[in-house]
């Protein structure tokens, strides 16, 4: 009799084999969901090193202090953003683009590997949630031998396998471009384990559960100093004068390390390199090396690292005005700016502009945020005088790329805004000294914008809040400079320069020096018998003055 296969219950058709099968089979008479074909291969033996991590900087430095802080982030549980929890160690290092903190972390990875202190280490270059997806999905098959088609599954079989394993592990997530991207993809709590993860972001979503924010601060200066001797070792007469170029620099690293390999391609000297970037006339670009001989693996310069942040900056809520404000800050005191000038009328009609849409002081205070979430400046709501603070090279790059009319109207904008948060009577002396110290920056970046057409006002009155705190040399040696770039903007016989000068006298006369008070107003009035009619002088207990011409 011939054998005849049983037929379902239902009446339908036998599922049937015939012939030679490869692979995986599944024989059934109905499927509900899906089916999984998982291809077994032999797992790799531990250790196990995955990833291609960058090469470590030619002349690379140990930053004790750094390498410090993240190694007590992780022995403490920290998740170290770089991040730390009781039992899984993650560091999550934050920090302006170019401060080194891929080099940071991989200086980290590679001491405790070298120590045989891991038995699984794992670089991912996080730049997008895709490719930290298909790093982990890479991982999973190496580590368990099971290959997922899909991905998604095969992240999450890595997941898995990190949090049930007694092997001690550690992930480098490096160059997290957004915090989101890490969702549902944070490695687990586990005994053994540690992540450390570089970021230019200090998101709010990058603490919490067990992480802790390590942020990477620039070079010391010796630190600076001992990278351009190392770098230039082969042309030892180069480092000439490298320790005053390191401060130069700000000892940015990225900065330090371009500038070095610049000055080799050139055959040229720190001293000489140095008197180039302090030339008003040459833009960072042309003093940083062509793409082709960028140093260290570097993918771009440092005008380019930056540009990319205020990019992303830009695209966070409320979107559009980040780069607007941070051209303002490019104007002023690196070292500190009151926050209350970023919300004045005159910022908020600027970004207004700058966006086509009508901007408010909240949406300006909280654009502040979106830079400090990026690390283009740092906020310390602990003060209200020094709230906002941006590195000196972040600012050039950002005015090299703006025009002579953007130049102009920034100029005048962030003049204004000065005068806005000038009380009238100064009862904060430390508050005098930051709006002095800004009006000084500004005339520094600004230049000749401040003559245009006249004198702007807050050069007037940064030199009389001198004297109205008693510093009478002071005020004196500002008007005396004052007077001296009036007349060489405006002429000898404008009203500014003459004002200055009759400020120039008072301040002379509270000075102690008597005949010199005595001298300037002999002075004018030889100019005005020859015809010049100048503006009257305002009262000198009024710092105040009218402008000539609306700006």
């Amino acid at each position: 009799m011939r054998h005849r296969p049983e037929m379902p219950p239902d009446g339908g058709t036998a599922n049937r084999v015939a012939g030679d099968v490869s692979g995986n089979v599944v024989q059934a008479g109905v499927i509900n969901g899906n089916v999984h074909f998982h291809h077994p291969r032999p797992a790799v033996s531990l250790p196990h090193r995955a990833g291609i991590p960058p090469q470590q900087a030619a002349a690379f430095q140990d930053r004790s202090g750094t390498a410090r802080l993240l190694g007590q982030a992780l022995q403490s549980g920290n998740v170290a953003v770089l991040t730390g929890h009781p039992r899984v160690h993650t560091g999550v290092v934050s920090g302006l683009g170019g401060v080194g903190k891929t080099q940071v972390a991989l200086d980290y990875a590679e001491r405790l590997w070298t120590a045989g202190e891991v038995d699984v280490w794992v670089w991912v270059t996080a730049g997008s949630r895709e490719a930290i997806v298909s790093s982990y999905a890479r991982l999973a098959t190496d580590l368990t031998g099971v290959e997922d088609t899909d991905p998604e599954h095969g992240a999450q079989r890595l997941l898995e396998w990190l949090a049930a394993t007694p092997a001690r592990w550690l992930i480098v997530l490096d160059d997290v471009q957004n915090p989101a991207d890490l969702r549902g993809l944070w490695p687990p709590a586990a005994p053994a384990g540690q992540v450390v993860v570089t970021t230019r972001r200090r998101d709010a979503s990058l603490r919490g559960h067990g992480r802790c924010l390590v942020e990477v601060d620039v070079f010391t200066p010796a630190e600076a100093e001992a990278y351009l001797r190392a770098a230039l070792a082969d042309q030892p007469h180069l480092a000439e004068g490298a320790a005053e170029l390191a401060t130069e620099l700000g000892c940015l690293p990225l900065a330090v390390a371009q500038a070095a390999a610049y000055m080799l391609d050139r055959a040229l000297p720190c001293t000489d390199y140095r008197a180039r970037w302090t030339s008003c006339r040459r833009s960072l670009a042309l003093l940083l090396p062509e793409p082709d001989g960028l140093p260290d693996e570097h993918h771009a310069t440092v005008a380019t690292t930056w540009s990319l942040s205020v990019e992303q900056a830009n695209r966070l809520e409320p979107a559009g005005i980040a780069g607007a404000l941070l051209e303002v800050a490019s104007m002023l005191d690196p070292n500190g700016i009151p926050a209350a000038l970023f919300t004045t009328p005159t910022v908020t009609d600027l970004l207004s502009s700058h966006t086509g849409r009508e901007v408010d002081a909240e949406q300006a205070h909280d654009g502040l945020g979106c830079l400090h979430r990026l690390n283009l400046i740092t906020l310390d709501p602990s003060s209200d005088t020094r709230t906002v603070q941006v590195h000196a090279l972040v600012q050039r790059a950002t005015r090299d790329a703006l025009t002579a009319p953007q130049l102009r109207a920034l100029a005048g904008a962030a003049a204004d805004a000065l005068l806005g948060i000038w009380p009238d009577t100064e009862r904060d002396t430390t508050l005098g000294q930051v709006l002095g110290a800004n009006t000084d920056a500004l005339t520094e970046t600004a230049g000749e914008h401040l003559w245009e057409p006249d004198g702007h006002t807050v050069l007037f009155r940064a030199g009389t809040s001198l004297g109205n705190r008693g510093l009478f040399a002071e005020a004196r040696n500002h008007f005396l400079r004052l007077h001296a770039t009036a007349t060489e903007q405006l002429g000898s016989d404008h009203p500014d320069t003459l004002t200055a000068r009759h400020y120039l006298a008072r301040w002379r006369g509270e000075a102690g020096d008597p005949a010199g008070a005595v001298a300037a107003p002999r002075a004018a009035t030889h100019r005005r018998s020859a015809g010049t009619r100048p503006r009257p002088p305002p009262h000198p207990d009024n710092p105040q003055r009218p402008r000539l011409l609306a700006r």
